[in-house]
């Protein structure tokens, strides 16, 4: 069973969507598509209404730290 990750775990999730979505640049992604990607990954547990903005950014920088060396 996955790890159960919540809105503070940026790094985690940013592994989590670049091994889901390898093919996607993280910058080109809208905050409400990121919202969802998040909200569907294994083990995430947080509640939806509690993302904003920051939380978003920290999580688009995350995943596209993890983009960048996976390139």
């Amino acid at each position: 069973m996955a790890r159960e990750i919540d809105w503070t775990d940026a790094e985690e999730i940013g592994i989590l969507l670049q091994e889901k979505y390898p093919e996607i640049e993280p910058y080109s992604v809208r905050f409400t598509d990121l919202h969802k990607y998040v909200t569907e990954l294994p083990g995430f547990v947080g509640d939806p209404e509690k993302s904003n903005e920051g939380i978003l950014e920290a999580i688009q920088a995350a995943w596209n730290e993890e983009w960048e060396d996976a390139k």
